[in-house]
């Protein structure tokens, strides 16, 4: 998977797949807008005893999630990375955040098969144990992706030089 999105961003000459390709990032942004929303129902769901509603929940936040690596890897193979408009403060805030999402973002993936694995094999507790680390991890990966996408695309896009 890193190999895989590194060999993307390092493209020399991307496909040409179209100008639909260019809105991506805010199919992506959206996306993990949704899959936030729905993860925080998920849980709310599980703590109420709502199992039935937390599998749709949960099922659906991976499906979103499945929308999103075809997004994501769409885009990177047609289009340059997008850059960081801001400066001083906002570009070192920026960065961070950008840092911390794509650590945890390569560790989620495993974390969240095995937990989905658990689940629909009926291993409860196995299940139970592994979402201690894998549901934290998810919701924050998909709350900062949503961050990245506004610093980038909404508050502070690279400013093309004339």
């Amino acid at each position: 998977m890193v190999a895989t999105v590194a060999v993307l961003l390092a493209l020399p000459e991307k496909a040409d797949l179209g100008e639909w390709t260019k809105g991506l990032p805010h199919v992506i942004g959206t996306v993990n807008s949704v899959t936030s929303v729905v993860l925080l129902l998920g849980l709310v769901f599980v703590k109420k005893g709502r199992i039935e509603l937390h599998r749709y929940a949960m099922s659906t936040a991976f499906f979103l999630g499945i929308v999103f690596l075809f997004s994501y890897v769409t885009y990177h193979l047609s289009n340059p990375s997008s850059k960081f408009g801001g400066e001083g403060l906002m570009k070192a805030l920026y960065l961070v955040i950008l840092a911390s999402h794509v650590l945890f973002s390569l560790i989620v993936l495993p974390l969240v098969l095995r937990a989905m694995f658990f689940a629909v094999t009926g291993q409860i507790e196995s299940h139970k144990r592994t979402v201690r680390f894998a549901y934290p991890i998810w919701l924050y990966v998909s709350v900062t992706g949503v961050a990245v996408y506004l610093l980038v695309h909404q508050f502070y896009p690279e400013i093309p030089k004339s």
